[in-house]
């Protein structure tokens, strides 16, 4: 059977037959009831990783997201500052707006990720008159289409909403990969007041996220879960997914890393322009400055040959996201088809 590579999302895994037998002989018990060994297991390792009291295992990184906003957001009329590009403003059904009560507001930054200066310009302080909701929650996301925030950034970003008395909380969805191999989870998550970390993106794990923060908020996202219907009863099978992805597939993102920058360096050469910087595990095609080969003549030559690689992303670039289950051989395939397209249209002398 030849093999393919999907290259559309980090979210594309499937678990690997050791994180299966895993799963299969986990200890469980009732998560409602707080009883679920493998799952408090998982949530005490996290909040532990990330320096914070308490960790609570969810379905989705957009219920961790949405856990948090409501837990934080509790006295409207209120508002939280994004990114406009973050992944809370646009593609967690405006569930801010929905479950909250918030008012959002995008800000587009003067650099690719938000400043302390940025964060400045748009903060609404409270006031007596009332015209307009105040800034009590500062929304960031690390990393952003693969782009490491950093660290020095998010502390301004810290010092500057709690000395304004607002609090602030991290998409860390891809957290996992801006820690891998340099910096330690908790150097992010102790500038922050309470973070999010996914299972399924990178990580290879079908199903999960965790939320992380104090032991009193979390406590109370706890309920909001519930009410959100969240609980769920023997989830250890799911958590042992995330143990395992932890000690087996974290350790990997390196390596994919290095794959995704020679990806880029390869596309570079075959004259496709990126649109962000390469950190990590996703590479951004700016489509409007491609070569005489299209990124949809390329996609579309891949197929063939197995290789996925996503739509179009917001009409302007051709997002490529690398993962644990792509090696080397994809990324020979890849380039190998680029540089035969352009080969086949340059001119013959």
């Amino acid at each position: 059977m030849s093999p393919t590579w999907d290259l559309r999302s980090d979210t594309a895994t499937t678990p690997t037959p050791a994180m299966l037998v895993s799963m299969a002989s986990a200890p469980v018990g009732d998560d409602v009831l707080g009883e679920d060994p493998t799952v408090n297991k998982l949530e005490h390792l996290v909040a532990n990783l990330c320096g914070h009291e308490s960790a609570l295992f969810c379905v989705s990184s957009t219920m961790a997201n949405q856990l948090a906003i409501r837990t934080h957001l509790c006295n409207p009329p209120e508002s939280m500052l994004c990114h406009w590009d973050s992944h809370i403003f646009k593609y967690e059904s405006g569930g801010a707006s929905l479950h909250s009560q918030a008012q959002m507001i995008p800000i587009k930054p003067s650099l690719i990720n938000l400043s302390v200066q940025d964060i400045k310009s748009h903060f609404i302080p409270s006031n007596f008159l009332g015209h307009c909701a105040p800034t009590h929650l500062v929304a960031l996301e690390n990393t952003l289409s693969g782009v490491v925030m950093p660290i020095a950034d998010i502390h301004d970003i810290g010092q500057f909403a709690r000395s304004m008395g607002a609090l602030v909380h991290m998409d860390g969805s891809r957290l996992w990969n801006a820690a891998a191999g340099e910096k330690e989870l908790r150097e992010y998550a102790t500038h922050v007041d309470s973070l999010s970390l996914c299972l399924s993106k990178g990580m290879g794990c079908p199903v999960g996220a965790l939320l992380v923060g104090p032991r009193q908020f979390i406590d109370k996202a706890r309920h909001f879960r519930k009410a959100f219907g969240g609980g769920w009863r023997q989830a250890g099978i799911l958590a042992a997914a995330g143990l395992f992805a932890i000690s087996h597939i974290w350790p990997t993102m390196p390596a994919t890393h290095a794959l995704a920058k020679r990806l880029a360096q390869g596309l570079g050469l075959c004259g496709y322009s990126l649109a962000l910087p390469v950190h990590t595990n996703i590479v951004m095609i700016d489509v409007a400055k491609s070569p005489s080969v299209s990124t949809m003549e390329l996609s579309q030559a891949l197929k063939p040959k197995g290789v996925t690689l996503g739509a179009v992303y917001e009409g302007s670039y051709l997002r490529i996201v690398l993962h644990h289950q792509i090696d080397d051989e994809c990324i020979d395939v890849i380039l190998a088809t680029a540089n035969e397209l352009l080969a086949a249209r340059e001119p013959t002398k």
